[in-house]
Formats: structure tokens, C-alpha cells, sequence
């Protein structure tokens, strides 16, 4: 947890209920089932939506705080686009001065590389207008150089594991 919290006191709101495809999702085993006979075109390719994504990162912890990046209001399923295989995720900070908002990406994108197949490119942004440091934090969300680095250092990727505990959660409460 960092010395200095840049937002005391945050709005918490509840998590979304599931629904249509999210609930669907939910119902579903994440496991392939090696005893069930192929369907026909068992091949293609699923494609992944904004639910399957928002569903993915929704119980990412916040830095400062006890609470997910759900709860905070930090992403939503709105702020997510799909197109073939470009993913992009526009998320936003509790407060325009958040000193966390590097971090907070770099969890989403850490969350994100490791979850999807390799042919996912993935962008990573604030929503526009919501943070004072707006171009230069998306700079480097979005350079491979800068996100190498940043994950080379041991206590930043301790950071990001730490957000990154409740992740597998899906929205689900403990």
C-alpha cells in the first residue's frame, strides 16, 4: 500500500448483478469437458466480447483501497471495446490527480496478457478528460518498452500481484 493515498475516501458502489451474457458465463465451466463428443465446427474460433473482458478484470483490487476497480467505478463494461482481435479498455480514475492510475493500468494489462490467447492486442486508456497526466500516462500504458521495464522491477510486479489476488474472483463475492 503506498505511503501517500490520493484518494481518502472514494464513493464504493456495488457490484452489477449479472446478466444476460455475463450471467451466461457464470453458468458455464471455464474447463473444456474432455468427455463430451466435439460439436460440429468445434474449430472456430470463439470470440471473446466486452463481457468476457469486463468479467476478467472486474475484481482487480485497487491499489489504495479495499475494494475492486468494479466497486470504484474504475471500469465498467461500457468502457470496453472488441473488434477481431483488438481489445480496448478505457478505465477511470476515482480522482483527476490519482497518482495510481500507471498502476491500475498496468494491472488491467497484466490481467488481460495473461487471460487471452496471444493474438489479442490489447490498449489500455483512460477515459478522456478524466485525469490531469491523461496522454502521459497512456504513453506509457501502451509502449512494450516501458511496460518491459516496469514489470522487470520486483516491487511493482508485487504491487500488481497484490491487485491482481482477487481477480479470479469474476465479480463474485469471497
Amino acid at each position: 500500500m503506498p505511503a501517500e493515498i490520493f484518494n481518502p475516501n472514494p464513493i464504493v458502489f456495488s457490484p452489477a448483478k449479472p446478466t444476460g451474457r455475463l450471467a451466461d458465463l457464470h453458468a458455464q465451466s471455464l474447463w473444456i469437458n474432455d468427455t463430451t463428443e466435439p460439436e460440429e465446427g468445434a474449430d472456430d474460433v470463439d470470440p471473446i466480447d466486452q463481457d468476457e473482458i469486463f468479467d476478467l478484470i472486474r475484481s482487480i483490487n485497487d491499489p489504495e483501497h479495499p475494494n475492486t476497480l468494479e466497486e470504484l467505478r474504475v471500469v465498467s463494461a461500457p468502457q470496453i471495446e472488441v473488434n477481431g482481435n483488438h481489445v480496448m479498455v478505457e478505465f477511470t480514475p476515482t480522482v483527476p490527480h490519482c497518482g495510481m492510475s500507471t498502476l491500475i493500468g498496468l494491472s488491467i494489462r497484466v490481467r488481460l496478457l495473461r487471460s487471452l490467447p496471444n493474438r489479442f492486442k490489447v490498449d489500455i486508456r483512460l477515459k478522456p478528460g478524466s485525469h490531469q497526466s491523461e496522454l502521459a500516462v497512456n504513453k506509457q500504458l501502451n509502449d512494450k518498452e516501458r511496460v518491459a521495464a516496469a514489470l522487470e522491477n520486483a516491487v511493482l510486479v508485487d504491487t500488481v500481484e497484490q491487485c491482481l489476488v482477487t481477480a479470479g474472483r469474476r465479480g463474485h463475492p469471497e
